[in-house]
């Protein structure tokens, strides 16, 4: 396998594999001299290099983890070097314009199968991997509508991969996981960004009140505003059009919020409140939150 890009999500990707054992040798391309050496002290990979062509030529499996504006780069330097049929995939937040990107860079001989790994921290580079990350999380597959017996074999092959990692797998369309993210990822982590920055720009409120008498909700925000910028931006960037719409649907619901609060219908938002609480249950009775107090965190730690 080779990892082109070690962040959080590659180096987890290059560990989780190695603790499942499904790969023979793994092989790192990253560009950061320092990222490189960090590998190299770890000792996750067996090949740690700046080039990407060296380290896709003996891969039967290449997964992208670079920021999704990035990816048509990295694929356009691995497409000449790529062993002949070839597993493609990614790690992106995004799946069509990265299923676009890919398609456009690569050889018709690679079989390409965009995914996404739905699992994070706000921790980032190859010392924040850990071979856990993505046990009883999500990963979307977006594969290509084609039937033939290789490409089928692929995706049945790379969903058994992550499988093997302890996620749960399942295939869908990438417009359809680009709408869905919009929602549940990317529309949050504006609003985070968005708040925590109005927080930081309040004349009347201090930088050090804001900090000292964060309530648990502000606290939240600030975790998730706290995530890789680079990536964000490219994402933010990338899915635009479905971000907009969500954003636009927010928009319109948050000004029904206001009329609410300012002409007193509690009736309303008592409604609300009772809607939404029944989503966060839900989410814990799926087994993708803790029901603990704090949400399971550790307060001395957070």
């Amino acid at each position: 396998m080779a990892v082109i890009g070690c962040g959080l999500i590659g180096a987890s990707t290059a560990l989780a594999a190695r603790m499942a054992g499904t790969v023979g040798a793994i092989a790192v391309a990253d560009a950061n001299p320092d990222h490189r050496a960090r590998i190299v002290e770890l000792g996750f990979a067996d090949l740690v290099t700046d080039s990407i062509a060296l380290a896709v030529a003996e891969a039967d499996l290449v997964i992208f983890a670079v920021p999704v504006l990035a990816m048509g780069h990295a694929a356009a330097e691995a497409a000449a070097h790529l062993k002949p049929g070839a597993t493609v995939s990614d790690v992106g937040s995004v799946k069509g314009s990265v299923s676009e990107a890919l398609r456009a860079s690569l050889p018709d001989h690679a079989l390409i199968i965009p995914g996404h790994p739905i699992a994070g921290a706000e921790q980032s580079g190859p010392g924040a991997g850990f071979a856990k990350l993505f046990d009883k999380h999500w990963v979307i597959l977006t594969p290509e509508p084609r039937q033939d017996a290789a490409y089928l074999g692929a995706v049945a092959a790379l969903s058994e991969f992550w499988t093997a990692t302890g996620a749960m797998v399942e295939c869908m369309d990438a417009a359809h996981h680009d709408l869905v993210l919009a929602i549940t990822s990317h529309l949050p982590h504006l609003i985070a960004y968005n708040i925590v920055g109005t927080a930081a720009d309040m004349e009347d409120v201090t930088r050090a009140e804001v900090i000292k008498y964060s309530a648990g909700g502000f606290r939240d925000f600030t975790r998730i505003a706290a995530s890789d910028p680079t990536m964000w931006r490219d994402i933010f960037l990338s899915n635009k059009e479905a971000v907009l719409e969500m954003l636009g649907r927010f928009t319109e619901d948050l000004q029904a919020l206001s009329r609410a609060i300012r002409w007193g219908e509690g009736d309303k938002l008592f409604d609300l409140f009772t809607r939404t609480r029944d989503i966060r249950r839900g989410i814990v009775d799926a087994g993708q939150e803790s029901p603990e107090p704090n949400f399971g965190r550790d307060r001395d730690k957070h």
